[in-house]
């Protein structure tokens, strides 16, 4: 007995020894918390790749903080969240186009960002096409937050906070931009919208149905919308030419610029419908700022071009009255446990 009880006491003695040594190695036992994500009744599966960037409540902590921290800019000034924002459904409501450090302007207008974990493609043109490499873009774009990577690591390794953070969410204090995308992405992947008033109407939720406004602007949706804005995501997340005409001073050739097909001169995204009366301006150079000089232009302003798509060649036809009804129903895409989620609301960093 007396064996055994000082081989069990030698065993304790190492495990100490080991779990000081991971102390004063400024390491922890890592053991996040698993963050279940609840996926909309009706949708279909994320094309996200969540195994290889399993969610913790750690890693989301971490990416909502990295989100809104304007620390993180060259001039200390601009954020994601500054950009992207929640009451706007992570669009830019007060600004054509977007603009960062310096008061620099781009040319294009800021896209949402929710629901981003059901695209394969990302940005107004498609250019990139993995969702973790997406931040790198308005991370290093001199007109966006204009910063070198490898002195933001540096500048992030510095901070006892996010060295805190990081060994919680990754397990050590190592600070890298694989692990600064993996946290965003994380964060960014629970902005899901999928619980509006449509919603609860197509789910026969509480009894919810249309009122006769927002059914008829229902079936005019479902015959002049529901081609390019397919449901539920309200987009089938392909490029096309909708007949907008070319505007000379920004020179926005659209995924031509990726490709470089002419088959694909002035083809954007289409834009999910979703939350769309809270995420004006419209269109991918933020020309229009009310929805229904969206409705004007597709009724009487539409220009053709090589490539302009069938559906839109003759325009869409819209009375006033269709108009109005279509507006209602557009209505019943808010979402706001989106817009109002307290988990996605911005932080304010000291």
């Amino acid at each position: 007995m007396n064996h055994k009880a000082t081989y069990i006491t030698g065993i304790f003695a190492i495990l100490l020894c080991l779990a000081h040594a991971c102390r004063k190695e400024g390491k922890s036992m890592y053991n996040p918390d698993a963050y279940t994500l609840q996926l909309p009744e009706g949708f279909p599966a994320p094309v996200y790749d969540f195994s290889r960037n399993p969610l913790t409540r750690q890693g989301v902590a971490l990416g909502r903080f990295i989100f809104y921290d304007y620390r993180l800019s060259r001039d200390s000034t601009v954020s994601c969240g500054f950009c992207h924002q929640q009451f706007a459904a992570f669009g830019h409501f007060d600004h054509a186009l977007s603009h960062g450090v310096g008061g620099q302007q781009g040319s294009r207008s800021v896209p949402v960002i929710f629901n981003m974990i059901w695209q394969k493609e990302f940005m107004w043109d498609g250019g990139v096409n993995n969702l973790e490499i997406q931040p790198l873009t308005p991370f290093t774009d001199h007109k966006e937050m204009g910063v070198d990577l490898k002195e933001l690591m540096q500048k992030m390794q510095t901070d006892p906070r996010y060295r805190s953070m990081f060994r919680e969410a990754f397990g050590s204090e190592e600070i890298t931009s694989e692990r600064l995308f993996k946290a965003i992405t994380q964060f960014v992947g629970t902005m899901i919208s999928g619980n509006s008033r449509y919603d609860s109407v197509m789910r026969k939720q509480g009894g919810a149905v249309f009122t006769a406004e927002e059914q008829a602007g229902y079936l005019l949706y479902q015959q002049k919308c529901a081609a390019c804005h397919k449901e539920p995501l309200f987009t089938d997340l392909s490029y096309r030419s909708n007949g907008l005409p070319y505007l000379p001073s920004l020179n926005d050739v659209g995924r031509m610029k990726i490709t470089g097909s002419t088959a694909d001169y002035l083809k954007f995204k289409v834009p999910s419908l979703r939350n769309i009366l809270r995420s004006s301006p419209y269109m991918h150079d933020g020309r229009f700022f009310d929805i229904y000089q969206v409705f004007d232009f597709y009724d009487h302003g539409t220009r053709r071009n090589d490539n302009i798509d069938p559906l839109v060649r003759d325009g869409i036809q819209l009375t006033a009255e269709q108009k109005r009804q279509l507006y209602v129903f557009l209505n019943t895409l808010t979402d706001y446990t989106l817009i109002n989620n307290a988990d996605l609301k911005e932080i304010l960093i000291e």
